[in-house]
């Protein structure tokens, strides 16, 4: 095996590690892998994906068994999600317009992981309207690029005083999944190159130690796992990857 697989096979395995740690799928750290390695968009994005449904299973079945998640923090932001997601699959964006809109999506994940942000105190339910405009935002990024969109979520219920840490990661995770689905099924009823066999040939290996890494990171992050180092080190990798991507 080529030292570049054996190093994509370790990278996906730590970034499932990690962001399922924190309730998310990953896919900002897989497209940040394949960037690096100047892989299409048009595969990048449903690999990505296809790699989030299995994460994102995972985690979502271990926060819901921890109890953190509560369907009416998560209803408003996946109704508008859903459909724009979908449409976002469809979307094939020119390379170059692509690949900066990436760039920055990287650069926020980036700042997510390395800012440590908790919101433990009092919270109220989000407004139902804005959840549902918020969601088809966030969707139709999502879908546009290949991610699930935890990265947006997340910060905001935060921010918002909408969710305590552990229920934000909890209903994202998700968010994430359906998202993904979302995304995925408007890619392969629309796009270009949509069919699991135009995905990379070790695709299934991937899924295999992202499963792996995502078993790991979600019953550590359902508990008591918080590791800003390891986090805030994929954080300057993604940075790296997001400024290489606008600038090159």
């Amino acid at each position: 095996m080529e030292s570049t697989s054996v190093l994509i096979i370790f990278a996906v395995f730590a970034v499932a590690i990690l962001y399922s740690s924190v309730g998310h799928g990953g896919a900002s750290g897989y497209l940040a892998v394949m960037a690096f390695l100047a892989v299409a968009p048009e595969v990048t994005r449903p690999t990505a994906l296809v790699l989030n449904l299995f994460v994102a299973s995972i985690g979502t079945y271990q926060f819901w068994r921890a109890g953190y998640f509560q369907w009416r923090v998560f209803w408003p932001f996946a109704l508008g999600s859903i459909p724009f997601a979908f449409y976002g699959g469809i979307v094939q964006l020119p390379t170059d317009v692509y690949k900066i809109v990436l760039g920055v999506v990287l650069c926020l994940a980036a700042m997510r992981l390395a800012v440590k942000l908790r919101n433990d105190d009092q919270t109220t339910d989000p407004p139902v309207l804005a959840g549902i405009l918020i969601g088809a935002a966030i969707g139709l990024v999502s879908g546009m690029i290949g991610v699930g969109g935890g990265i947006f979520l997340t910060p905001l219920l935060l921010l918002a005083r909408w969710s305590s840490t552990k229920t934000a990661a909890a209903v994202s995770v998700l968010f994430i999944l359906v998202n993904s689905f979302a995304g995925l099924l408007g890619n392969y009823l629309f796009g270009r190159s949509t069919h699991i066999l135009d995905l990379p040939s070790q695709v299934w290996i991937w899924i295999a130690v992202a499963v792996v890494g995502g078993l790991i990171g979600s019953t550590l992050g359902s508990k008591k796992f918080d590791s800003m180092t390891l986090r805030r080190v994929l954080a300057v990798v993604l940075l790296f990857a997001g400024v290489k991507l606008i600038l090159v």
